[in-house]
């Protein structure tokens, strides 16, 4: 090893560790959080928030992977959320059911299944936005696809008040919701946990996807500089299209969890959802999946404790302001990092 090669090496070797550092001292904060959050909440709140911040975070994932591959802000991807519900909702009730199945390896099968559907059918209508409406526009100037994924959120809407009509629909919960875990005086659903452990579970799937894969380095270079991936033999379209599929792939699954939590769904959820989990990818860093998630808690619990102390209508408030305070400080969101404009 020659001197001059000794010394390009040293650098990324110092970035690494003082990244490591950084890492703790986040990991470190975050915890510190959660117990604050805990004292101040309680156990039951506690959980309703993770619960929330779940479903917003798989939601945002999906915002922050399209934005961090094409640079463009999918309006519509809230409204694939909301196609997700009405999806595993359809299935349930065509498959017969309408309430608790207490038989817990039909529950199992039944669950693993819907998710699976849902997720790829949603993935699928994904890749059929991306090629269908954004990628004509992909280069054209940046308001053109704007304007399109507002679109694309009308003719989603639309779709879906053509079957269901514009009144909110019941969904079924099959999931026990008597089925409580007793800690003390107090009494968590397992639901709860099961809604928490599938979105950790698919967030730790994506990152070891993105992190391991070829597919995963495929995005992970276009991201970075797409002429320069194409030119080393990345496909490019098919790279596009797989994001767009994951990220609504994750957005199914958050419409199937939405359904079970809470029972009910309507047309117009996805503008309130999408909205809060793009303020969540903005608020964690946009185009970065880490910090999308982070957001998605946040505003979870932010949402939960203004409602616990009797603040409901002054939540989304609250949540802008934490937005604002955070992007005066850190304009790049909480782990997002400023970056020059591309070539």
């Amino acid at each position: 090893m020659t001197a001059s090669s000794a010394t390009a090496e040293a650098p990324p070797a110092r970035t690494l560790a003082g990244g490591s550092v950084r890492a703790l001292v986040q990991l470190a904060v975050v915890v510190a959080a959660l117990a604050v959050a805990f004292v101040v909440l309680g156990p039951e709140q506690f959980i309703n928030a993770l619960t929330l911040g779940a479903i917003y975070a798989l939601v945002a994932i999906g915002y922050t992977m399209v934005y961090g591959i094409i640079e463009l802000i999918n309006f519509a991807h809230g409204d694939v959320f909301m196609v997700g519900t009405f999806v595993s909702l359809s299935v349930l009730i065509n498959l017969g059911f309408t309430g608790a199945v207490r038989e817990p390896l039909l529950l199992v099968a039944l669950l693993v299944g819907v998710f699976l559907f849902s997720m790829v059918v949603m993935g699928l209508v994904g890749v059929l936005i991306e090629r269908a409406a954004y990628r004509p526009l992909r280069n054209a100037p940046r308001l053109a696809p704007l304007i399109t994924a507002i679109g694309v959120s009308f003719i989603l809407q639309n779709i879906v008040q053509l079957f269901y009509g514009p009144y909110q629909t019941n969904a079924p919960q099959v999931f026990p919701t008597a089925a409580v875990v007793q800690i003390g005086d107090v009494r968590i659903p397992i639901l709860s946990f099961f809604i928490v452990a599938v979105a950790v579970g698919l967030m730790i799937g994506l990152q070891l996807f993105i992190g391991r894969t070829r597919l995963g380095r495929a995005m992970r270079s276009t991201a970075l500089d797409r002429d320069a991936a194409a030119l080393m033999g990345v496909n490019i379209n098919r790279t596009i299209a797989i994001t767009f599929f994951i990220g609504s792939a994750l957005a199914g699954a958050a419409g199937v969890t939405y359904g079970l939590q809470y029972g009910v769904t309507r047309f117009d959820l996805g503008f309130q959802a999408g909205l809060k989990a793009f303020t969540a990818a903005v608020l964690g860093g946009i185009g970065n999946q880490v910090g999308a998630a982070l957001g998605g808690f946040i505003i979870g619990f932010i949402e939960v404790g203004a409602a616990a102390f009797g603040y409901t209508r002054w939540g989304p408030a609250v949540v802008f302001g934490v937005l604002v305070i955070v992007l005066v400080f850190r304009p790049a969101g909480l782990l997002g990092q400023q970056v020059g404009e591309r070539a």
